[in-house]
């Protein structure tokens, strides 16, 4: 599930195999687990490989700071690369596996005490193997939010600095085809579903929706679960009803956010299965669609396609009839930069992480992210603050609450099967679900 995600988002891998990981211990252990401090004395240098997953906000963002970063070092050489969502998985493991990465985005996460062994990502898996430097005595990581970091904690220490944080169970909306149409923002489900009524009778998408990257359009069904599960607590409740299979994914309220999400797909703009995510922008900007779920990392690119031709805002997809269910984004800590601890430029590494960590640096790369930020006393923006009603409350979003089972058959990846239904797949949401159980009960 990637936002992924970038969506883009954080990606929790499944766990990997035995070979991996041995040559990840034995990766550390030839390098050691220690590192030295990021203030580097201004003495960095050689090549520095800096590896992120791809979205175009963020990768404007870490191309300024990286400009800055080498004005200051001259003499360090950044080869900065970044990698389309759905492959970093393959390529993360290839590069730490091949130890030619200094810096890269890694999210180790502690599973549930409920998971049993053998569930944990291939981050958790790496940061247990000793890929990644304990930076958990580094002075920068005191420039960032406290809660923030402590969120992030992996078995108590602390081994990435955050870039941000991001909503995505929403979407940007074209305020002119609003106004045309005379409507306002929806607050319940069957209001949207009149909206968008109202939207496809006059001739416009309601949506669109880049369903050939796959990913994307789960952002549907991440709103669908925010409206049935609105608060975190909610969200890991079921979560550990589903693993102690005291849930099935076909109970009534279950499909019924596979339901949700199919009443979605018809709201979409023709043919959407073969519509990349990269050119959603492109038809929201030029009017074709009157709405397009997304995150907000991606308001810098919304941003850029309309060029003021029009107003925009953001809200939740209001999926439940209860409006209270609706008033909260869900959401994430964004992208995570770790250093290995078999870099052969650990010192340049380190001092990068310490340079991103500087408050003015920051700043370049939240200017260009969208991103939401992660340190006390960095501006907002306009866009930000226009939301700021829908994320007074922080609620991690489903994709950021679930832990998959690495056992499980791919209908129960997510574990709710959007890609199982026509057009992404071929089957209605109560065929979808009942797929989605049996791979599920397949796990155990």
């Amino acid at each position: 599930m990637k936002a992924i995600t970038s969506r883009r988002r954080a990606v929790t891998r499944g766990a990997v195999a035995v070979g991996i990981v041995g040559a990840l211990i034995a990766l550390a252990g030839c390098s050691g687990t220690s590192a030295p401090s990021g203030d580097s004395g201004g003495k960095v240098s050689g090549t520095l490989n800096v590896l992120v997953p791809s979205a175009a906000g963020s990768d404007a963002g870490f191309k300024a700071v990286n400009a800055a970063f080498q004005k200051k070092y001259p003499d360090a050489k950044i080869v900065f690369t970044t990698v389309p969502t759905n492959n970093w998985a393959s390529v993360e493991s290839s590069r730490l596996s091949a130890g030619n990465v200094d810096v890269l985005v890694a999210s180790p996460i502690e599973t549930p005490s409920y998971v049993p062994a053998g569930s944990e990502s291939f981050d958790s898996k790496a940061a247990d193997a000793g890929t990644f430097v304990d930076l958990s005595n580094e002075s920068f990581m005191k420039n960032w939010t406290p809660t923030v970091i402590d969120a992030l904690k992996y078995k108590g220490k602390d081994y990435s600095v955050p870039t941000g944080l991001s909503y995505y169970t929403g979407v940007f909306y074209n305020k002119d085809i609003f106004a045309k149409q005379g409507l306002q923002v929806p607050t319940t489900w069957s209001e949207f579903v009149a909206l968008c009524d109202k939207l496809k009778a006059a001739g416009v998408a309601p949506l669109g929706i880049g369903g050939k990257d796959s990913w994307p359009a789960g952002l549907t069904m991440l709103a669908a679960v925010q409206g049935a599960y609105p608060t975190q607590s909610e969200k890991a409740a079921l979560a550990e009803q589903l693993w102690k299979q005291k849930a099935k994914l076909t109970d009534p309220k279950l499909v019924d956010v596979l339901t949700k999400v199919d009443t979605m797909y018809g709201y979409a703009e023709q043919n959407f299965a073969g519509v990349a995510y990269s050119d959603v922008p492109s038809l929201f900007a030029n009017g074709s669609v009157a709405m397009t779920p997304d995150g907000t990392w991606n308001q810098t690119t919304i941003d850029s396609a309309v060029a003021g031709k029009f107003p925009y805002g953001y809200f939740p997809i209001p999926t439940s009839d209860d409006a209270a269910d609706n008033a909260t984004l869900g959401g994430k800590v964004e992208i995570r930069l770790s250093a290995t601890a078999a870099s052969k430029n650990k010192a340049a590494a380190l001092a990068y992480l310490d340079f991103f960590s500087q408050p003015d640096n920051y700043k370049l790369f939240i200017a260009d992210a969208g991103f939401v930020p992660a340190q006390a006393g960095i501006g907002s923006t306009p866009f930000l603050e226009s939301i700021k009603d829908y994320t007074k409350t922080f609620s991690l979003a489903w994709d950021n609450v679930w832990t998959a089972n690495a056992n499980a058959g791919p209908a129960a990846k997510f574990p709710f099967n959007y890609v199982g239904i026509a057009p992404l797949g071929t089957e209605t949401p109560a065929k979808a679900a009942e797929s989605a159980q049996k791979d599920w009960s397949a796990a155990f």
